[in-house]
């Protein structure tokens, strides 16, 4: 019985002490502790980029196809692009319209990268063959099907139109611009017109 009331009697003594025994060694050893360290407010303490680094966008924007940004300046001059700029479909704002597709559409290079960023971040919503009602999505929600990017009409959009709808994505679409890089994405406009040539319809003019 003794024994019991003793161990009930330490056990409340260490739960009113909580950690303050351990956190007072910590105080000893280290000097400092936990318990009495600065808190700061959002925004309280803000401070600039270090002298000689580099956005973390500059990852989406290298030098060259192929490439892999490791801190280098970005290397693609690219212009601010919101989804106001999607405007009239399948043609977008003036800054659309001026966008230039860097890799040709014939590129057998941009159609496999292309293709391997489709069925990597695409096919899960628009389908092997852009046909969104195929799509694994539209089988487990049957209301909620992507749109046909082999159609007519998407067949019809410019290559600067889609490039952009991928990059600030559009409707229920997220964006993908902070996920797949620059040159990449046109890479995927170039898979996603092989998609519309099988389909047997005519292309949009877009990249040389």
């Amino acid at each position: 019985m003794f024994k019991s009331r003793s161990l009930i009697a330490m056990l409340a003594l260490m739960t009113l002490a909580g950690c303050k025994p351990l956190d007072d060694g910590m105080v000893m050893i280290f000097g400092r502790s936990m318990r009495d360290s600065r808190s700061f407010d959002p925004y309280e303490n803000p401070r600039g980029a270090p002298e000689g680094s580099f956005a973390f966008a500059s990852g989406n924007y290298p030098a060259r196809p192929g490439e892999v940004n490791l801190g280098q300046p970005e290397g693609v001059m690219v212009p601010r692009i919101t989804q106001a700029d999607l405007g009239t479909p399948g043609v977008g704002s003036t800054v659309v319209q001026g966008l230039v597709n860097p890799m040709s559409r014939d590129d057998a290079r941009s159609q496999a990268r292309g293709e391997e960023l489709y069925l990597r971040t695409c096919v899960v919503c628009h389908g092997p063959d852009g046909v969104g009602a195929n799509a694994y999505i539209a089988a487990k929600h049957p209301v909620l099907p992507a749109y046909n990017l082999s159609g007519a009409t998407v067949a019809a959009y410019s290559d600067q139109y889609l490039y952009t709808m991928i990059r600030v994505g559009r409707g229920l679409m997220p964006e993908y611009g902070s996920r797949i890089t620059e040159f990449d994405r046109w890479s995927v406009v170039n898979y996603v017109r092989q998609l519309q040539e099988q389909a047997g319809n005519a292309l949009a003019g877009g990249a040389e």
